[in-house]
């Protein structure tokens, strides 16, 4: 324990159990005050069991405290903050990791499966960062954290890069991931005058989901392997520097970290224009002059379907 982080306190939902833990477990570490958010649920999103999020707690010791009610409704994450505000007088950190998966081919799934994925995965991030930057605002006014500006608020949303490259039958998982990217970048830039970064994190390791893949072929079944190899804990540390002090120049941007490696990805800008002709021509001129800059279909287990630094 360094005492890095000394003072905070944090919200980290999905944090009874794998990368959601880990985190957790890095910030508890570093000396910060942490409420682990966790109903307890399958991978699916279904039967709940508080025995998670508070045998997790305890586990963690007498800077952790347990949050076993869903995360993913407005009035839940007002009392995740109320609490953080209460028990330890106010709240500097959140991440954003919980998450379920109920994957099908969009000719099949059924649109309750993406109403709960996108309430869950996507709604309930927005919740806790509503709820909570008003309050990290506020905090920067009243000098919390020293008189120098308040450089305390810290949020890290855990996306995916299914949500980047996409991958077979997760629309609702890809959609939702790819969503809360884009609402890092506007919180990150609705925040900054505040001092308060928001960044994403895309993990690469063994977690529920890795365990769940069913390899259809040999190339899945590699990366599965490979997958199970890299532990949670390189995410948990990319994740407490982004908290760090000499984090606070770094938001809005979007981070991957795959065992001992970090990537930094590129964001969605032009890469090539075209003067609009007569639609009769318009789809062979776009093929013609821009198609060779066309984003390949490449899905994110064949991307990154490459030996990791473990």
């Amino acid at each position: 324990m360094t005492a890095l982080l000394e003072g905070r306190s944090a919200i980290v939902t999905g944090a009874g159990r794998g990368i959601g833990r880990a985190i957790a477990e890095a910030l508890v570490a570093e000396g910060v005050k942490v409420i682990v958010a966790d109903n307890g649920a399958s991978i699916s999103g279904e039967d709940g069991d508080p025995e998670v999020a508070r045998e997790a707690a305890k586990a963690l010791g007498k800077n952790a405290l347990p949050f076993s009610e869903s995360v993913a409704s407005p009035g839940a994450a007002r009392q995740l903050v109320d609490m953080a505000v209460k028990q330890f007088g106010g709240i500097d950190i959140v991440v954003n990791n919980a998450a379920i998966l109920r994957d099908a081919f969009v000719f099949r799934a059924d649109p309750r499966d993406w109403d709960a994925v996108i309430r869950t995965n996507l709604s309930a991030a927005f919740y806790l960062i509503n709820a909570a930057s008003g309050v990290m605002r506020e905090q920067g006014k009243s000098g919390r954290g020293g008189k120098d500006g308040y450089d305390w608020g810290r949020i890290v949303n855990i996306v995916s890069s299914a949500g980047l490259y996409g991958n077979l039958g997760q629309a609702a998982y890809a959609s939702a991931k790819a969503g809360l990217f884009g609402l890092t970048r506007v919180a990150a830039m609705d925040l900054q005058r505040a001092g308060i970064t928001a960044n994403a994190v895309a993990p690469f390791a063994k977690t529920r989901v890795t365990d769940i893949i069913q390899p259809a072929n040999d190339a899945q079944k590699t990366y599965k392997e490979r997958a199970l190899r890299i532990g949670a804990h390189h995410v948990a540390n990319v994740v407490t520097a982004l908290c760090s002090p000499a984090g606070k120049t770094i938001t809005g941007q979007l981070l991957g970290v795959r065992g001992r490696e970090v990537f930094l990805f590129a964001q969605p800008r032009p890469v090539a224009t075209l003067e609009v002709g007569a639609p009769a021509t318009l789809a062979q001129d776009l093929v013609a002059k821009l198609g060779p800059k066309f984003t390949d279909m490449t899905t994110d287990l064949e991307a990154f379907n490459t030996e990791p630094l473990v």
